[in-house]
């Protein structure tokens, strides 16, 4: 892996480039991805059908042919090996507990001229779930995005993921019978999301759209937003690691890997106090490389977007850390509690050497759909809040009005709205 020290003369040149890690060329896709959008708009199930011949490998032979059964859905999961299945509502009541935890309240707050204010929170009719399947199948994305929904108490969801060839993922069928998702439809990519933005003859239209994707699925989501809402624009994953002498090779190693693997665009970043470390850590990598499944995916991430960065402080590191505002941060130091604090910038946090990223991806309880590209400096995690509105609740009372509607009519004239300060000035008389 590539090492460099904050004391080298080019550092702030090799920071920087590791700071545009997330930079996606939207620009040079967006004319291809609009008129994928515009056919699925204007031409509904004929368009999908066509996209899906040309990117998927498989025609469609009827518009119910795109619609998955649930009854192969059952199958799916009731044919899984047991160990499998447990382990998968291990996850489900993991998570289902964490995002329990999230959901916010309605409230009513009565003032003493008796004025009630409030809020009223109320969760989407319909929203539609991406669950990519190209180079790999994530059945953990459905969980993760289908629970919050869930929990959140959308009453309908939609689920989309491309079947290459006509052949989907069979774990992923099974998560979706025990998520009780009856609505599975065999659609990818861009057109997916047109899909689930404007609605066809096959595919209802949703409210909200998450989950992740490839750049022709987050250049969709972009172009779709206002139609429908969306969750983030996430780029490709990405792992960063603060670390002093007390962190073991071996762990950070495969730890960096463990993002490495998912796409030649990931990004891992080790920071260090300790010289030492970097090294070994690289050579640790190396040896780990050789036995990956997916080594040829994961050695160019490392080569062409991996960093170790050594540093004189572990203040320094935690700054340099906070401007990479990385998907997923590990402390790995001696008293990780104490630096949670200086941390400002990051989609999830794991604390402690025994606290590996794949935890959270699968099992812990937090969302693994986080916010990549330096975006967790404003986006937050997956959660029930995505799947929610709220509505503010007003209601004067004459008493109420009395008391502060001079003040509201003022504003109004102010601003030149007679209609505004007469219906306020026609209650006051």
């Amino acid at each position: 892996m590539k090492i460099i020290n904050t004391k080298d003369d080019n550092f702030k040149h090799e920071f920087e480039e590791l700071l545009q890690r997330g930079k996606m060329d939207m620009d040079g896709v967006t004319t291809i991805v609009k008129g994928l959008l515009d056919e699925i708009k204007n031409d509904g199930n004929t368009a999908l059908k066509s996209h899906i011949a040309k990117f998927d490998r498989w025609e469609p032979s009827s518009d119910e042919a795109l619609e998955v059964s649930v009854e192969s859905m059952k199958e799916a999961y009731e044919n899984i090996d047991k160990v499998l299945r447990d382990a998968l509502h291990l996850a489900y009541n993991r998570i289902e507990s964490y995002h329990q935890k999230l959901m916010p309240k309605s409230w009513i707050d009565f003032e003493k001229t008796g004025t009630m204010l409030g809020q009223k929170v109320t969760a989407v009719d319909r929203a539609g779930l991406y669950i990519p399947g190209g180079k790999a199948a994530y059945p953990s994305s459905l969980l993760m995005n289908a629970i919050p929904a869930i929990v959140a108490g959308v009453e309908e969801i939609v689920v989309c993921t491309p079947a290459p060839d006509n052949e989907l993922n069979e774990l992923l069928l099974a998560a979706c019978h025990l998520c009780k998702v009856t609505k599975v439809f065999k659609v990818g990519g861009a057109s997916a999301i047109g899909a689930m933005a404007y609605g066809t003859q096959t595919i209802p239209k949703v409210d909200v759209i998450t989950g992740p994707g490839n750049i022709f699925v987050a250049t969709a989501k972009k172009l779709v937003y206002g139609e429908v809402n969306i969750d983030m624009i996430a780029g490709p994953s990405e792992i960063g690691i603060l670390a002093d002498s007390t962190a073991r090779e071996d762990f950070i190693a495969i730890d960096l890997l463990s993002q490495a693997e998912h796409d030649e665009m990931a990004s891992s970043i080790l920071i260090t106090t300790d010289a030492t470390l970097a090294p070994r850590v690289s050579d640790k990598v190396e040896e780990f490389l050789k036995i990956l499944s997916r080594e040829t995916i994961a050695r160019k991430s490392i080569e062409e977007r991996g960093a170790i960065i050594i540093t004189e402080t572990m203040d320094e590191a935690i700054d340099l850390m906070n401007q990479i505002a990385p998907e997923h941060l590990e402390v790995i130091t001696q008293n990780p509690m104490e630096l949670l604090a200086k941390i400002k910038h990051a989609g999830a946090i794991f604390l402690g050497a025994y606290t590996p990223e794949p935890i959270g991806d699968y099992i812990a309880g937090p969302n693994h759909t986080l916010p990549t590209g330096g975006t967790a400096k404003f986006y937050s995690p997956l959660s029930v809040d995505h799947f929610l509105k709220k509505s503010s609740i007003i209601a004067m009372s004459r008493e109420g009005l009395t008391e502060i509607g001079e003040a509201c009519a003022l504003i109004a004239n102010t601003e030149g709205l007679t209609a505004h300060e007469e219906s306020v000035r026609i209650r006051l008389k």
